[in-house]
């Protein structure tokens, strides 16, 4: 399949023809390997926030369904909110990590035409955010760890979305985050935006992967609000710390997971595999503590975000 380049990734692009044309002939690429891995490392070790929010956003890039598919086993999806119907946007169910029983659920953003507009492009709705009350309530129940995998622009905006309360089923979703008695790990694979990624990542552990990015708005919008044009999105990023390293030294996030070289969307088999054995890692070492010592240090370490910043 054809691989997608983003602005900054053109130089490899060459390159990676050279391999596939040294390929159709039978000869030997270990040299353009090395040459490509190279480039890709001193690429990707110098861009910038900016370029980071298209590695986000890289349609290549695994999404929740990928997910599921590479790390959990016996996987059942369960739809619907019981009140209004079933979100696309928001999926999840019960499965097995490595034999360990969990709930998952995650926005899902799709992979070409039909699967995006299917899934609403990653945008929830209020349902999508009452079925991930629902699955908390499930986990409680049945004593289940909680995954989430957070990959959105944003809750949608939609006219119909605000008339069926969208605020508030963000609302009831980010205190039932808080309020969850067994251990609770949510992982930023891609985009975490507004409040439509934090309703499913007030969690014991919040990672984040090396290229993703998570903020209260897009840098476009930003960018609208502040100057009244997108051209400055670039200033806006940058103003914004979205990318993994400035959030973990904010205390936003508990944990970079680190892409292979060219990110995620180049080799998405590693990055799953390192992705589920982080999860698998943290459910271990929160599985030791008690439902009250869960809630209290998930509720204080969200209350500290930000103080340190405060003298």
């Amino acid at each position: 399949m054809a691989r997608t380049y983003l602005d900054f990734e053109r130089p490899i692009a060459e390159l990676d023809s050279q391999i596939e044309a040294a390929l159709a002939d039978g000869k030997d690429i270990s040299d353009l390997e090395a040459k490509a891995q190279e480039q890709l490392k001193t690429l990707y070790g110098k861009i910038g926030p900016w370029e980071k929010t298209h590695v986000a956003r890289h349609p290549a890039r695994p999404h929740y369904s990928a997910y599921i598919k590479a790390l959990i086993s016996d996987y059942t999806p369960l739809s619907g909110d019981r009140k209004f119907g079933d979100d696309h946007a928001l999926l999840g169910g019960l499965g097995k990590l490595r034999g360990r029983s969990v709930v998952v659920m995650g926005h899902e953003k799709g992979t070409d035409t039909d699967t995006r507009l299917k899934h609403n492009f990653g945008m929830a709705n209020p349902e999508g955010y009452r079925k991930a009350v629902r699955l908390m309530d499930m986990a409680e129940r049945f004593n289940l760890p909680v995954i989430s995998f957070v990959d959105t622009a944003g809750a949608f905006p939609g006219r119909g979305a605000e008339e069926r309360g969208q605020a508030e089923a963000i609302a009831r979703s980010i205190d039932r985050g808080l309020s969850l008695k067994v251990p609770f790990i949510s992982v930023i694979t891609g985009e975490g935006g507004s409040g439509g990624a934090v309703a499913i990542a007030t969690a014991d552990k919040v990672m984040m992967l090396e290229h993703s990015i998570y903020s209260v708005i897009s840098p476009e919008g930003c960018a609208s609000i502040l100057w009244r044009t997108r051209d400055r999105a670039k200033d806006a990023a940058k103003a914004m710390k979205i990318t993994a390293k400035d959030l973990k030294r904010l205390g936003v996030i508990d944990q970079i997971v680190k892409e292979p070289i060219g990110g995620a969307h180049r080799v998405p088999e590693t990055a799953m595999k390192t992705v589920g054995a982080a999860i698998l890692k943290n459910i271990e070492e929160l599985s030791a503590l008690s439902s009250a010592e869960l809630v209290k240090a998930r509720r204080e370490k969200f209350l500290r975000i930000g103080r340190s910043l405060i003298t």
